[in-house]
């Protein structure tokens, strides 16, 4: 079964945009970047385990898809344990005042299984990898 034919939710899921402008990344405040990564992570780990969910209800999973999937909530928790590691947790926690002025992270909502990969692939290949490069060539390990 191919996972255009067998991934499909019954519902959305709501994932984070990945879209990265390098411009204004580069000119972001570390406390920010950190915010934008850590919720893009939580969205993405409450996205992989609610589409867990559905697809335990669902006759359509494979055992191929299954595996997948808990490889993903996997990698998901070995990416926090490394942000914690890198001190990111400390820096996207902001002052009250802070919040205010904080931008929503921006989202968009996935059908099927096949997108919340690309999108998941995406952010590992994103704004991730572009906030641990940094944070490790500034030496917060």
């Amino acid at each position: 079964m191919g996972c255009a034919e067998g991934c499909s939710f019954s519902e959305n899921i709501t994932v984070p945009d990945t879209k990265v402008n390098f411009y204004a990344w580069k000119r972001m405040a570390v406390e920010q970047q950190a915010l934008e990564v850590w919720q893009g992570l939580a969205l993405l780990s409450e996205a992989i385990l609610r589409g867990q969910a559905l697809l335990a209800n669902s006759s359509q999973t494979s055992e191929t898809l299954q595996l997948h999937v808990d490889r993903a909530i996997s990698g998901l928790r070995s990416l926090t344990s490394l942000l914690r590691a890198l001190g990111s947790q400390k820096e996207a926690i902001s002052p009250p005042d802070a919040t205010a002025s904080a931008i929503p992270l921006r989202t968009f909502t996935v059908d099927t299984l096949c997108k919340f990969f690309r999108i998941y692939s995406n952010f590992l290949r994103g704004k991730l990898k572009l906030y641990t490069g940094e944070a490790c060539r500034r030496g917060d390990r």
